[in-house]
Formats: structure tokens, C-alpha cells, sequence
């Protein structure tokens, strides 16, 4: 029979990361197999400049965490090398770093997870991490009124020599 003492410390682990589990946005599940020490520190680098953190814990004690979270359908997404990312912060920025790492590393994949408390699959947080950026947003936005106000600014402008040649 197990230690209590260590009986007491997965549970600590398990509330741990259940708090941090209900005060994220994003928690991403991923497979880290084949990648080295030096990309998974880069990683965590990239990940850490966005708030996002990058942990790997073992799959009992995650499931235990989304449970207590009363997050479903990510069991199955719980086999094998599980690294968890969590981000109380803008999920996308996040999400998009994953999605990139995993692009120029064959082995990495993403399994699935939860953003703002909804569960996702992999197409789904792969189609979200495709999307521009909400500075890009903004940028093309800004373009698009400032065109519009060239536009319009021309126009005017026409009408004013208009008039005056009419004179």
C-alpha cells in the first residue's frame, strides 16, 4: 500500500493544478516525444513571454485535475507523453506557438484541450491557432477605414475643384 505521505502530496499536486486549471483560459494537451532538451527550453521561453506555462506532469494526476475541474472528453487524449499548457492569459498568442513548434517538429503533436472552459479537439485548436492575431486584426481594420477615408478625402477634394472651375 502506498505511502500516506505520498498519497498527500498527489493530492496537493492534483488541487495545484486543478486551481490553476479553473483560473486558466487555455490548457492545451501535448505530445512531446522526439523533441530535445534545447527545443523544449525555447519553448518554454516563447511560452513564458506570453504568460503561458509549460509543465509536464504525469497523465493520473491531470486526469484527476480536469475531473475536479469537471472538464470531460479528454481522457482519451491521456496516453502516452503528456506535456500541459496553461495560460490565464490571451489563449490565442499561446496557442499559436504551439501550433508553430508543432509544424517545424514532426513529432510534436497537439492532442487536444479546453479554452475559456470549453473542450477542443485538435482541428478546432488548430483552425483557432491559424487565425491572424489581434494586433493583425486591428492593423487590417485600421487599413481598411484609412483607405476609405483616402477615398472619400479624394472625393471631396474632386468636388472642390469642381465647383471652383465652375465659377
Amino acid at each position: 500500500m502506498a505511502n500516506e505521505a505520498v498519497i498527500n502530496q498527489k493530492k496537493e499536486e492534483v488541487s495545484k493544478l486543478a486551481e490553476a486549471m479553473k483560473q486558466s483560459k487555455l490548457i492545451l494537451l501535448t505530445d512531446y516525444r522526439g523533441i530535445n532538451v534545447a527545443d523544449v527550453t525555447g519553448l518554454r521561453n516563447d511560452l513564458r513571454n506570453v504568460n503561458a506555462e509549460y509543465k509536464v506532469i504525469k497523465n493520473n494526476i491531470t486526469k484527476r485535475a480536469l475531473a475536479e475541474c469537471k472538464l470531460e472528453g479528454l481522457d482519451d487524449k491521456l496516453e502516452g507523453p503528456t506535456a500541459v499548457i496553461i495560460s490565464g492569459d490571451d489563449y490565442l498568442e499561446a496557442t499559436k506557438i504551439i501550433y508553430k513548434f508543432s509544424k517545424d517538429n514532426d513529432y510534436y503533436k497537439i492532442k487536444g484541450g479546453v479554452i475559456e472552459g470549453k473542450v477542443m479537439t485538435t482541428e478546432e485548436i488548430i483552425t483557432l491557432a491559424k487565425l491572424p492575431s489581434r494586433q493583425d486584426l486591428l492593423s487590417m481594420l485600421a487599413g481598411g477605414l484609412l483607405a476609405n477615408i483616402s477615398k472619400l478625402a479624394v472625393a471631396l477634394e474632386q468636388v472642390r475643384l469642381q465647383k471652383e472651375q465652375a465659377e
